[in-house]
């Protein structure tokens, strides 16, 4: 009995991506499951990518999503989900992978490496879904994602993964995305998506309340105003000591004008709680660059003026956030502090100038 327990959790483990971990459970002795998922238009075009397994050595793939099918809530009916992602939609991603190199790959798993995203550029929840009991004839899962992959990829052979995602009801994928251990990020458009101010985003530039702290912790009121975002050059921080994953990436600069509505001074400091969400599923936040004195990122200035913020003063302040080739920004977010603060999300328009 205790070598069975042993087994039953081990089949239970998995790691989800894109959003953490999540486990389903499929019930003992499940009917297969009917579904009649809807695929939604994207174009499947083949790139070179590189896969990076345990072993630490790069492998070169060619990599194609080549349908994402929106699914039903009622096509989980019998699985047990995680609480949180009770009430979301499926959507399946199947990918076709060919070993483009000169090895055999073992173990090659790139769907880990893929995002499914929202218009907001929110990530889907990856999940896995294990049997919970090894002797059921039938696996309970959906057979829109039955592909598993192939545990040896011998040089030119192609092998197929699918794989589930779980948004919210009312929250349509906008981009596929593949993560490249090489650094860049590869997107795929999904046709269909509806943009606009839905699911709390504003648009560009659009004012907005804010709460954050006072250097006692005291919450005060904001009036927050996007200006621009920016693509800069990341010969614009040749002065500082990057290091050579950094050196590829390109910087975005995120302006934004804060008018403190309350009754304390502020420091110039609010663009701690700024952050660039990517086309990529992707939430970076602000660069550290460590400078004393000096004249800092002249395209970036981190605030204009740089004092304290009276209360019905005003301040502009400029972010650094470093996006790898491929990928874009597509919402900027502020996350408040202390309390009653929350997040605010705008969409984003790029500004080309530099």
């Amino acid at each position: 009995m205790a070598g069975a327990a042993g087994l039953s959790a081990l089949m239970l483990l998995t790691v989800g991506c894109a959003g953490g971990p999540h486990a389903g459970k499929a019930s003992p002795g499940a009917s297969e499951a009917v579904t009649s998922a809807e695929p939604l238009p994207m174009k499947a075009t083949p790139r070179p990518a590189t896969w990076t397994g345990s072993d630490h050595t790069a492998h070169a793939l060619r990599i194609t999503p080549i349908r994402l099918a929106r699914g039903s809530d009622s096509d989980l009916k019998h699985i047990r989900l995680d609480d949180d992602l009770k009430g979301m939609v499926p959507y399946y991603l199947t990918v076709t992978y060919t070993n483009t190199g000169k090895d055999t790959v073992s173990g090659a798993d790139p769907a880990r490496n893929f995002s499914v995203n929202g218009a907001d550029g929110q990530a889907a929840q990856q999940v896995s879904l294990f049997q919970s009991n090894p002797l059921a004839t039938s696996s309970g899962l959906p057979p829109e994602c039955r592909a598993s992959g192939a545990p040896q990829l011998a040089a030119g052979a192609t092998a197929a993964n699918c794989q589930i995602y779980m948004l919210p009801k009312g929250r349509q994928p906008a981009t596929v995305s593949y993560k490249d251990d090489g650094g860049d990020t590869l997107i795929w458009q999904v046709g269909g998506a509806k943009s606009g101010g839905s699911n709390g985003v504003l648009p560009a530039g659009k004012p907005a309340d804010g709460i954050t702290e006072d250097s006692r912790s005291r919450p005060v009121p904001l009036r927050i105003t996007p200006k621009s975002v920016r693509t800069g050059d990341i010969a614009d921080l040749s002065r500082f000591d990057l290091d050579a994953d950094e050196k590829k990436l390109i910087p975005y600069y995120v302006t934004m004008q804060y008018r403190n509505s309350g009754k304390y001074d502020l420091l110039p400091d609010m663009n701690e709680g700024v952050a660039l969400r990517t086309a990529g599923g992707q939430t970076v936040k602000k660069m550290i660059l460590l400078a004393i004195g000096g004249p800092g990122v002249g395209q970036c200035p981190e605030a204009v003026p740089h004092k304290m913020v009276k209360p019905n003063g005003t301040v502009t302040e400029c972010s650094i956030h470093l996006l790898p080739k491929g990928d874009a920004p597509v919402a900027v977010i502020f996350d408040g502090e202390g309390e009653g603060a929350r997040s605010v999300t705008w969409r984003v328009s790029v500004d080309g100038g530099k």
